[in-house]
Parts: structure tokens; sequence; C-alpha cells
């Protein structure tokens, strides 16, 4: 199993390369069910979640080709993927790939869209808490699906087709979001979804789809309002940025010192990690195509936040916010709101020196003068990566264990940090 081993201590400058965003990117490629043609995806990142669900589409009969490297392209521009779902060979998602990945769950909707019928595993639990598929399962109802569970599986039956309905979710969910409109594109009538999650990789998904010949107005808002049509056609799309990649290279060089180019960095889906981030006293600027992070010279403001569906603060950014706050002077208080096991990586900062107490939903960071390496364990995706911002001004040496976690979100982290100065490296295991 992979390590990485980082040496604290150095400032981060240069320019680092934002990829295409995963939490796009996997709906993206599920969406691709939904057409008998081919769907090409450029700026795909090289992700173990991008594999895995390549061979979970396999399962259905999808067939998926990487395109090689275009004249003048090159490894920072991720990968083309032609995917074609012309035959669904298979409507069943068994428990053992699904339970690998969460997001493999929303191949129910188009699935159902498409053949009529899916038999999807549940998920089962979850390391960053149960995020239930209740809503999904909800949506598909209000599009007129019958839903039986058995045996550990959703049964889902549309043996005339889905049609139009009216779906008002009680509480904002990006999962249920996405299969409620891949449900809608090709039902028969029209379809309300209010309450609908605003996150850019949804409206990035609704674009895509929209290039499919799918007819949906409101996106980008809290309600959408989608006209079905018979069929969807191929398309080309472009992933968008990831706002969450992004946030993460702009708190390492906040972290760090020194001056930070993000390049590609949509700054439009940034807003309220830009404004947290200034208030904690780091300069944050639009520059020709992306952001430019700087911290100045007096160190680093106490923040208050709390995290919130887009557009407010980002779940996924807060493990590493919190790795930012526990080097600066004074006591932040953050609040999870979202989910609600999501403070694993408290103990591990702990490993470090940090100063870090837990009320239920709210930490409590003081800031210290000094962490230290030492050896850490990633829990999850967001968690392990918050450890190598910490990593990178902590004095003497770090070793992150269980790296598998990053890998699933983050293409080349070690190589990016590097370029920049970072003294980081990936111990292989034999």
């Amino acid at each position: 199993m992979d390590r990485i081993r980082i040496r604290g201590g150095n400032t981060l400058n240069g320019t680092i390369h934002i990829s295409g965003a995963k939490n796009a990117a996997l709906p993206l490629m599920i969406a691709a069910l939904l057409t008998e043609d081919t769907l090409t995806l450029h700026r795909v990142p090289r992700l173990a979640d991008v594999r895995l669900l390549q061979r979970i589409l396999g399962n259905h009969g999808v067939d998926i080709t990487v395109a090689g490297k275009r004249s003048g392209q090159n490894g920072r521009d991720g990968e083309t993927l032609r995917i074609s779902a012309k035959v669904i060979a298979d409507t069943t998602a068994p428990y053992e790939l699904v339970s690998k990945m969460r997001a493999s769950f929303w191949v129910l909707a188009p699935l159902l869209a498409r053949c009529g019928e899916a038999k999807v595993s549940l998920p089962g639990g979850c390391a960053i808490g149960t995020r239930p598929v209740d809503l999904h399962i909800l949506a598909m109802e209000k599009l007129g699906a019958e839903i039986a569970i058995d045996a550990g599986y959703v049964v889902a039956r549309a043996p005339k087709g889905l049609k139009g309905g009216h779906i008002a979710f009680p509480k904002v969910s990006v999962g249920a979001t996405h299969a409620a409109l891949m449900g809608a594109v090709t039902a028969k009538g029209d379809t309300v979804i209010e309450n609908a999650a605003r996150e850019p990789e949804i409206g990035d998904v609704a674009q895509c789809l929209v290039k499919m010949g799918a007819v949906i107005e409101g996106i980008g808002s809290s309600t959408l309002k989608i006209k079905g049509v018979p069929r969807l056609h191929g398309a080309e799309h472009a992933v968008i940025a990831d706002r969450i990649e992004a946030g993460t290279y702009a708190m390492a060089a906040a972290m760090t010192g020194g001056v930070v180019k993000l390049a590609g960095a949509r700054i439009d889906t940034l807003d309220e990690v830009m404004t947290v981030m200034r208030s904690s006293g780091v300069d944050v600027e639009a520059a020709n195509d992306g952001l430019k992070v700087k911290r100045n010279g007096s160190g680093l403001a106490p923040i208050k936040v709390e995290t919130e569906p887009y557009p407010g603060f980002p779940t996924d950014l807060q493990a590493q916010l919190m790795a930012l706050t526990t080097r600066a002077r004074g006591t932040s208080i953050i609040r999870e709101t979202i989910f609600e096991n999501r403070f694993m990586h408290v103990q591990e900062l702990a490993r470090l020196g940090a100063d870090i107490q837990l009320h239920g939903d709210t930490a409590e960071i003081r800031g210290v003068d000094r962490l230290t390496g030492a050896q850490v364990m990633a829990t999850d995706l967001r968690a392990s990566v918050s450890l190598v911002i910490a990593a990178l001004v902590a004095e003497g040496e770090t070793t992150l264990h269980r790296v598998y976690h990053l890998d699933r979100g983050f293409e080349t982290l070690e190589d990016k940090l590097k370029a920049c100065g970072a003294d980081i490296e990936r111990l292989s295991s034999h």
C-alpha cells in the first residue's frame, strides 16, 4: 500500500493546473446510459473513482475508449472518454460493485428511463455518514416508477416508461437532483423539480444533457423545469474545473505562504470559499484564466464557518479549512451541518499537534505556534488531503498512510505540489 512522505517548512510558489471536477465527471459518465449514441467527455480526471465507474458501466454493456493525447495536449488536460451505451446488456448493479463507490447507485435513474427497469444494490454504510437513498426513490416514484426493496436491492419498474411529475425535495440532495434530472429528461410530459441542489457540477451535467437534446429551464437555480423528449443523442462536452481541488490548493498555498496561481479555476464557483479565506487574512484575487493566492504578512486570523449546500461553504472543503485554522492566531469555530461523521480527521490532525475540541457537530480549533511531523492515516478522501495541508508546515517528517483515499479524488497531487516547491514524495510498497 502506497504512502506519501512530506517534509514540512517549504513555501509554495508557482502554478497549479486545476483538473476536471470528479463530482461532475462521474454523473456525466452515468448520463451516457441515457442514449444509444456516443457521449464524448473531455478533461476527465485520472482518478481511481473514474476507473472504478468505467468497470461498473462495463458491467451494463457500455463500451468506453480512452482517447490518446491529441497533438499539443499534455497530462494536465485529463483524458477524453468516448462512452457508448448502444445496448444495455444488464440492468442490475450488484452489491460488490455499488458497495465500492456510492455514486454508482446513480445508475438507477438512467437505467429505469432507458429500459423501464433497474435493480440496484443499496450502497450500505459509509465512513462519513449514512447518506440515505430515500430521496432518489422519492424522485423515481414521482416520475411514475414502482419501487420495491428486496434483499438489499432497489427494484424499480416503469414498464410503460417514466412520466413527468412534480418533485419537491424535503431537503437539498446533490445525488437525488442528478437522479431526478436523468429520470425526467426523457419522461413523457413535463417535470418540475423544487428545492433542487444548485452545485455547479449539477449545472455542468444539465448543460451536457441539453447538448444531448434535453429541454431544461432554470439551470443553476433551485427550481428546474424539464420538458421530456423522446430520445437523447450523442454530444461532446468538457468537464467543469474542480472547485474543491482549487479550494484545496488555495488553502495549501495560504498555509505555507508564497504565491500560487490556480490555472483554470472557476472563480464564479468559489465565492463563499474566497470570502472565508479573505476573512482569515489570505489575499485571493482573479488572475488570467484562474485565481492567485498569497498569504499576507500578518499571519492567519481565526474564522467562524458552517458548511451549507451551495452556494454556502462546501462540506468537501471543511477538513482542509480546519487544517488551515490550526495555525491561526486565536480560536476558530467550524460547524458541520451536512454529514454527521465528517470530523474523523480531527484525531489525526491532533497527532500533528493541533488543538481541537469537538462539541457535537461543532469543532473548536485553537491555533498553535507549531505543528510537528508524525505518522498519520487517511480516513476518507477530504480528510486525507487536510493532513497533507497540515504536514506542509509541520516541523520534520510526516508519513501519510492509506493514500488510496487521495487517489480517489486528486489527480497527481504530489506532482502538483512538488512543482511548487513542496518536499513531498510517494513511497510505493512492493
